[in-house]
């Protein structure tokens, strides 16, 4: 599959003609500094390259190969039998202190090393931009201020992993061999100070012609401040947003599958891709159901498919729960996916809903087919679960003739900065200001709410935070951020099994028999030390200020 190799904001699909369909990823070492950053046009390349890095920052959201979701009772990888994308999201759900250890964990969910090369670049950039630039004051500061953007989205994900970090900035001379780490506080004033600085000089998106723009940059301090628990500055974030002219779509799945170019108001900070570029991902050949390639002889998709634990955390249409209580067992009963709301029919592929020219069969035998977890191996696009995902999955992309995929790929949207809003509302005592958010997000699905206060709102913001963003990679940082990861389950991820719906046809009758079963070997846990991400060795052994992190010693 063709890795991604260029990146745009959102914006950019909005920009007029004088602005190109891709912003120009031209490599940035075969000028001197001091010719690259001297004209406001050689120095935007350099500030592309730099943009380039939001694609690493997402990877890294994700976790390289795999999606977090597998972390929580959302997602199930189907085999061990593939590293990124099977073994070590079971390793990681079931944690166990033999497995977590502090070289495992930074091996496969450390970022440390990648974040600060990604940032020693921007801040050379920011010094040499300082430095060299001759264009106008006012390039310069817009320039300054995408930089400082992309410094703090960085010193983000640095601070939501390891809490306390080593800062540096512009200031060259000042980077030494033995650096001491920043108290957490410390940390998240550099982040606000560097977004807030962004959102100050940057253009609206109408202006910014296709570069980072103010509205992405409130937005992040939105994320960021929740994580930081600074709610006042979460909800003027959220303010300045909605002030920008950002919008709910009318239809759920539009707010993240639908491109700016085709009216999308919801999306803030959005990846495209063409495939006349030859700029595509392969996420289609991951998830998309196996029957898509068994169709013309071919395997792929299906390497991880949704948890019957997540079919139940949705409602119905009409809203409440439905009773599950006769598909934990064994039944011939129909389970009730066609009476759920609109976000379980945009995110979850069920047996016998719509896709492409056919229905889905995700039963033993069927076109799609059904693999018994840890029984076989090779799944080979068939689901262990009985479902599969439909959320980020293009339905109108043949996976056979055309292998990489090009839906666009959002990664802050409207509705999430309501929804931070919501929470910090909630942790100030401003209870009516929280149920309007809640209620506007359930108003575009046609749920009814009504008013709520103290743990009844708090588990209304949960839930809807689940379900909104569910397979959007936020849940684990989510419930990790909130300090309940390590509790028992359903309130975080310790001391239970996910499960799935085994599925037969009978060949004479056509009646489906729905059996309760499940896809762990063992329950799922999450170590309290998770909480913060260990160092490096690399950085232990180089850097003798510092020393490892107490609950990981």
């Amino acid at each position: 599959m063709k890795h991604i190799s260029k990146f745009i904001m959102a914006a950019a699909l909005l920009c007029g003609v004088s602005c190109t369909s891709y912003l120009d990823m031209t490599p940035t070492d075969r000028v001197s500094d001091k010719v690259l950053w001297k004209t406001t046009e050689t120095a935007e390349y350099g500030v592309n390259y730099i943009y380039s890095y939001v694609l690493d920052i997402y990877g890294w959201q994700s976790t390289y190969g795999f999606m977090t979701e597998a972390l929580t009772d959302q997602l199930k990888y189907g085999s061990y039998n593939y590293v990124y994308t099977g073994l070590i999201p079971s390793e990681f759900a079931y944690g166990d202190d033999v497995t977590m250890t502090a070289g495992y964990v930074d091996a496969y969910m450390g970022v440390w090393s990648s974040l600060y090369t990604a940032i020693r670049k921007t801040n050379q950039a920011i010094r040499y931009l300082g430095e060299y630039g001759q264009m106008s004051d006012e390039d310069k500061a817009r320039l300054n201020a995408e930089l400082r953007f992309m410094r703090g989205y960085m010193y983000f994900e640095l601070a939501k992993r390891y809490k306390e970090v080593i800062i540096y900035d512009e200031n060259l001379e000042a980077i030494v061999k033995d650096k001491k780490l920043s108290a957490e506080e410390e940390c998240w004033d550099f982040v606000y100070a560097d977004l807030k600085a962004a959102a100050d000089v940057l253009p609206a998106k109408a202006q910014a012609n296709g570069r980072i723009n103010c509205g992405m940059a409130w937005a992040l301090i939105s994320r960021a401040m929740l994580y930081a628990g600074r709610y006042d500055k979460v909800i003027e974030a959220a303010d300045k947003v909605e002030e920008l002219g950002y919008s709910l779509e009318a239809q759920y799945a539009d707010a993240y599958s639908k491109s700016i170019s085709d009216g999308n108001k919801e999306a803030i900070l959005q990846y495209v891709f063409s495939r006349a570029d030859n700029v595509t991902h392969s996420f289609d050949y991951y998830y998309t159901p196996g029957g898509d390639y068994y169709a013309l002889g071919e395997a792929g998709g299906g390497y991880a498919t949704p948890t019957q634990e997540m079919v139940e955390s949705y409602e119905l249409a009409t809203g409440g729960f439905p009773d599950w209580t006769q598909w934990h067992g064994t039944t011939t009963a129909t389970p009730p996916y066609a009476q759920l709301e609109p976000r379980f029919q945009a995110s979850i592929l069920y047996n016998g809903a719509a896709w492409k020219d056919r229905t889905i069969e995700p039963f033993i035998g069927g076109t799609d087919g059904f693999c018994q977890w840890n029984l076989e191996q090779e799944p080979k696009g068939r689901t262990t679960t009985g479902y599969y995902l439909r959320k980020g999955v293009d339905e109108s992309h043949n996976v056979i003739t055309e292998p990489g995929s090009v839906q666009p790929l959002t990664i802050i949207r409207f509705a999430e900065v309501l929804l931070n809003k919501a929470e910090a509302c909630y942790r100030t005592g401003k209870e009516a200001d929280a149920n309007a958010v809640v209620k506007q997000i359930r108003q575009r699905v046609g749920l009814n709410y009504s008013n709520k206060s103290g743990a009844e709102l708090w588990a209304a913001i949960r839930q809807e935070r689940k379900v909104e963003f569910a397979y959007e990679g936020l849940q684990y940082w989510d419930l990790r951020r909130w300090g309940v990861a390590s509790k028992a389950y359903p309130e975080g991820l310790c001391g239970y099994k996910q499960h799935g719906l085994k599925i037969t046809k009978d060949a004479s009758t056509g009646e489906f028999t729905y059996e309760y079963v499940s896809v762990d070997d063992k329950n799922r846990n999450y170590p309290q030390r998770l909480d913060r991400f260990p160092l490096p060795e690399s950085e232990l052994s180089s850097n003798g200020a510092i020393s490892q992190f107490p609950e990981w010693k």
